[in-house]
């Protein structure tokens, strides 16, 4: 049974990585340096914890891009 639960939770990871991999290609970024990626999410990170206004914003942009993903 635990066996059970650790293949279930490391699934689970393995697919939320490949959905957070797959924003990364939705972006525009998928040749984009690692080091850059990384620093930009760190910065984004910063920005989010500090400026309730600018999660707003940028949940607009993403929403929108979901929205016409599919047209």
């Amino acid at each position: 049974m635990a066996r059970t639960r650790t293949s279930d939770a490391r699934k689970k990871d393995t697919r939320e990585k490949i959905e957070l991999g797959g924003l990364i290609v939705k972006a525009g970024l998928r040749f984009e340096q690692r080091a850059i990626l990384l620093g930009a999410l760190i910065e984004l990170r910063h920005r989010l914890t500090s400026d309730a206004g600018e999660r707003a914003r940028l949940a607009t942009i993403g929403a929108e891009i979901f929205r016409n993903d599919g047209q």
